[in-house]
């Protein structure tokens, strides 16, 4: 392991030497290096909540992930503050951090009785090594001892202070249409025993659905203020795409098949899980399933601990579609591929089988998923090309409410807002 990663160090390194033009790092949870597999975060005893928790209380954030590996590795962690767009913020380490910013990953964990050798680390924070002082956003790096500047991988989370509550609603009879294909959010921001100097320019919204970043709104301006409140509603920035519940599938032993899965065979060196083949459902009715918002559970029947019992499967996915759309491409979505468009998840079209098809390495588990079309050129996906868009389908929204006074030199978190579609 070691060797692959001071390996990849000698290749960014020449990167580095090649002539940059200036530009801001944005900080999105993802592996850099491709032996990295499966980062997770959670926050304890709040199943599928976002990686959000509140500053100064006893809550944590879990990191998780895997290398491919014989050995373990001697890695380092550190955490980089950063603006509501997740640029880095001009507070020091002393300023947002009580204690070390540079720490030992301790947790390190060989997998047992696996195909694919690979090592799972955790990280829990805040810890005994440091406190959080502000609230915001945070970018956690990961990188081999005594290489600072050549991390393996960015796991972003928030920590937020409850200075404003965030009653919402959503509804399906939106400014566009009516109980078709969109949602549209209304919500108020109140503080009542919170001070903001000048509510029209201090605050920044950020709304997600199902925590994608690509079609995250920002809103700077309410509809309309009143005493301690604001009220935002009736902007087309609130209007988003309904979509389709995901699809989902789970593979969590090699006995028989799981749900959607059509097989599961051993070709040495590995299993291999082939899905049932799908297809695009904008022609077809609503039909209602139970979903986890995206998100994914790693999970081994048989396992008495499930990160190093657990076994990684190619999965192969396929998708119908009688000719390949020109105009873009076809990607797979859920929490495991972390928001990413990239070669990792695009589908390529097969000619003599008709369908798009992708294989990934996955680990086993159960897993959420869908088909959004990113358009050439574009940055935003949308998921009614393949999966259409339904009013009554159940979403998450989370609202989070960012705070910056005319002297203040970063994006305080004073409030967050979470609510479902559907529901």
């Amino acid at each position: 392991m070691r060797t692959t990663l001071l390996i990849f160090i000698a290749f960014i390194a020449n990167i580095t030497c090649l002539p940059v033009f200036s530009q801001k790092t944005v900080y999105h949870t993802k592996a850099i290096h491709p032996a990295v597999h499966t980062i997770r975060l959670r926050v304890p005893e709040k199943s599928y909540f976002p990686p959000v928790i509140k500053l100064g209380s006893d809550e944590k954030i879990e990191i998780s992930f895997d290398i491919f590996a014989d050995e373990t590795e001697f890695l380092n962690y550190k955490l980089i503050h950063c603006n509501a767009d997740w640029t880095q913020s001009q507070l020091t380490d002393i300023e947002y951090i009580d204690g070390f910013n540079v720490n030992t990953v301790e947790e390190g964990e060989l997998s047992f009785n696996t195909y694919r050798n690979y090592v799972h680390y955790s990280i829990t924070i805040p810890n005994e090594q440091f406190q959080f002082k502000v609230s915001g956003n945070y970018a956690l790096v990961v990188f081999p001892e005594n290489y600072p500047d050549n991390p393996i991988l960015y796991a972003c989370f928030s920590v937020y202070e409850n200075k404003v509550s965030v009653p919402a609603m959503v509804t399906t009879r939106t400014d566009i249409d009516y109980n078709k294909a969109h949602q549209q959010l209304e919500f108020s921001i109140q503080y009542p025993h919170h001070y903001i100097q000048d509510p029209r320019n201090d605050l920044r919204v950020h709304i997600s659905q199902n925590n994608r970043r690509d079609t995250e709104a920002v809103l700077t301006q309410p509809l309309y203020v009143k005493n301690n409140e604001l009220v935002f509603g009736h902007t087309p920035q609130l209007i988003f795409e309904a979509g389709n519940e995901y699809r989902r599938f789970e593979m969590v032993n090699t006995r028989y098949p799981g749900l959607n899965v059509e097989n599961i065979r051993y070709y040495d060196p590995y299993y291999h899980v082939s899905l049932f083949p799908d297809k695009p459902r904008y022609t077809n009715n609503y039909t209602f399933d139970q979903t986890q918002y995206g998100h994914f559970t790693i999970r081994q029947s048989d396992a008495d601990d499930n990160d190093t019992e657990s076994d990684y499967f190619v999965v192969h996915f396929s998708l119908d579609y009688d000719n390949p759309l020109m105009n873009g491409d076809i990607y797979i979505d859920g929490e495991f591929t972390n928001g990413q468009y990239n070669e990792w998840n695009r589908m390529i079209y097969n000619q003599e089988t008709r369908r798009y098809e992708k294989d990934m390495y996955l680990k086993q588990g159960s897993y959420n998923y869908q088909y959004l079309f990113l358009p050439k050129g574009a940055s935003k996906a949308t998921p009614g090309v393949i999966e259409g868009n339904f009013f009554e389908t159940g979403n998450e929204y989370l609202i989070k409410v960012y705070q910056r006074g005319r002297q203040e030199r970063y994006d305080r978190l004073v409030g967050i807002g979470r609510i479902f579609s559907g529901k």
